[in-house]
C-alpha cells in the first residue's frame, strides 16, 4: 500500500534577520498609522461640530444686521 507523500509545511515569517526587522518595522508603522487615524477622526469630529455652530452663529448674526438696517431705514 503507497503513502501519501508528506507535504513540507514552510513558514509564513520571512527567514532573514534583515527581512525579520524589516516586517517588525512595516507592522509598528501600520499601528502608528491606525493609532494617528482615530486620533484624526476624533479631531475631525470636534472640528465639524465647531464649524457647524460657527455657521449657525454667522447666520444669526446676518439676520440681526439685516433686521437693525432694516428697522433704520424704517
Amino acid at each position: 500500500m503507497s503513502r501519501v507523500r508528506r507535504r513540507v509545511l514552510r513558514r509564513l515569517q520571512p527567514v532573514t534577520a534583515t527581512e525579520a526587522r524589516r516586517a517588525d518595522r512595516i507592522q509598528k508603522k501600520r499601528e502608528q498609522l491606525d493609532k494617528e487615524l482615530a486620533a484624526l477622526n476624533r479631531w475631525m469630529t470636534k472640528l465639524k461640530r465647531a464649524f457647524h455652530s460657527m455657521e449657525k452663529l454667522q447666520v444669526k448674526i446676518a439676520r440681526i444686521e439685516r433686521d437693525i438696517t432694516r428697522l433704520e431705514q424704517s
